[in-house]
């Protein structure tokens, strides 16, 4: 099963220093068919003006992924990191029995990034912080797998049977992805434009998929996210 998710099917939130889009309900959103997919609670896509950014604020029980796009991400929280990160570079926290946390855009330009909450495998883990600075050419034309389970092999480990990869593919280039029986993913068109098993997916769309094999070619250089996942009940 696939099913193509367009700009105009999600949430739209502007405050003049932020600029989100809400593919769950989230915050002032709010869509009773659009609340979770599996184990994935939000991807939120946001765009934060210089100097502004999230004051230190609570979380339990979520592991939040941050991905950037563009921009700068300063991260800080209570457990005493304090991180910066940029395009295609990984921020993970694991916000287990609670953390407070701030994310904040200390650069000169406007700050993209996408971020994804995990429902955790069980409450009340041990917090937890990590990033990568992923090599950019690492995605070229190829699958990049950044998060994995605690039994998987990427760099960043979460508390749940949960995949996440990113891709640039050039304009023109083939590549697929073969989500198995009993998974399911979630692919976030970042940038450019491609056609996946027929289907257009344009800046900004999303897909959902279960069950099937994809086949993707770029129509334009395509920054792309996807999240694997065991298939909910």
């Amino acid at each position: 099963m696939i099913k193509v998710l367009r700009l105009t099917d999600m949430g739209k939130s502007d405050r003049g220093w932020l600029k989100s889009i809400f593919h769950f309900s989230f915050s002032e959103y709010y869509n009773p068919d659009k609340i979770e997919f599996g184990v994935l609670r939000v991807v939120n896509d946001d765009i934060v003006q210089p100097e502004n950014g999230f004051e230190t604020h609570p979380h339990k029980d979520m592991e939040i992924i941050s991905y950037v796009v563009s921009g700068e991400l300063t991260h800080g929280d209570s457990m005493g990191n304090k991180k910066v990160v940029t395009r295609g570079q990984v921020q993970y926290m694991s916000a287990g029995k609670g953390i407070y946390h701030s994310e904040h855009n200390y650069g000169k330009d406007p700050l993209r990034f996408i971020q994804i909450w995990i429902k955790p495998d069980a409450k009340n883990h041990d917090p937890d912080y990590g990033d990568y600075r992923f090599e950019w050419e690492d995605r070229k034309n190829k699958w990049l797998h950044m998060v994995s389970g605690k039994k998987g092999e990427a760099q960043i480990k979460v508390n749940q049977d949960a995949n996440i990869y990113s891709l640039e593919l050039d304009e023109g280039k083939e590549v697929d992805f073969p989500v198995e029986k009993g998974r399911q993913g979630y692919l976030v068109q970042i940038e450019g434009t491609s056609v996946i098993n027929g289907l257009t997916l344009k800046e900004r769309n999303a897909m959902e998929i279960v069950e099937e094999e994809i086949s993707i070619k770029a129509e334009k250089t395509s920054h792309i996210l996807l999240i694997e996942m065991k298939k909910s009940d």
